[in-house]
């Protein structure tokens, strides 16, 4: 296993990360299929950086530096705070892209772990369907529903460029950071 990569972040203390905010806002490349070494290791990266957490429902590879389309998720068991140890708990997507959206929009508060410190009010439809990859570079074709379809739509904005804070919703934030965010979302 190697060693557990730093998550990119739009800021940190108080203070904006140039770099990161960069490459978090860029529209991820796609993987070339049939994979080749360097994909099959940011996958690999991706996963194993994932399998470390107990702290992510999921992570897209932008959030860990890598501009390429690939996002990994639980697809069980999202109140738990444990890492997921089992093949059958996540889902990988390489180059994934919604091919279908049914039912209504919902509206919920999220959280990122590249927007640290809020939670904003996200509207996301509760079906979608999806055409990827999975990590073996095999087709796959598959429908998500209710809080699972907010959590692949979430990873999916990663791979375009576009975070929590995009949105338009109510942003909430800790008081004692009212001044650092006051001063961020005018900018």
């Amino acid at each position: 296993m190697m060693q557990n990569k730093k998550t990119w972040k739009l800021w940190e203390n108080e203070k904006i990360n140039e770099e990161e905010t960069e490459l978090l806002r860029r529209k991820s490349d796609e993987i070339p299929i049939p994979f080749n070494e360097e994909g099959k290791q940011d996958i690999q990266t991706l996963v194993e950086c994932f399998l470390g957490r107990d702290d992510a429902v999921g992570l897209a590879a932008p959030q860990i530096g890598i501009s390429k389309k690939i996002v990994v998720f639980k697809n069980k068991n999202f109140d738990e705070k444990s890492r997921v140890k089992n093949e059958k708990d996540y889902d990988v997507l390489v180059n994934p892209r919604i091919t279908q959206i049914r039912g209504d929009k919902e509206t919920t508060t999220e959280g990122c772990l590249s927007c640290p410190d809020v939670s904003v009010e996200v509207s996301r439809h509760t079906e979608i369907k999806v055409k990827a990859y999975d990590r073996h570079g095999n087709k796959i074709n598959k429908r998500y529903t209710g809080f699972l379809a907010r959590v692949v739509q979430h990873e999916l904005d990663h791979l375009e460029g576009k975070l929590i804070i995009d949105h338009g919703g109510s942003i909430y934030i800790p008081k004692e950071k009212q001044k650092f965010f006051n001063n961020y979302f005018k900018e």
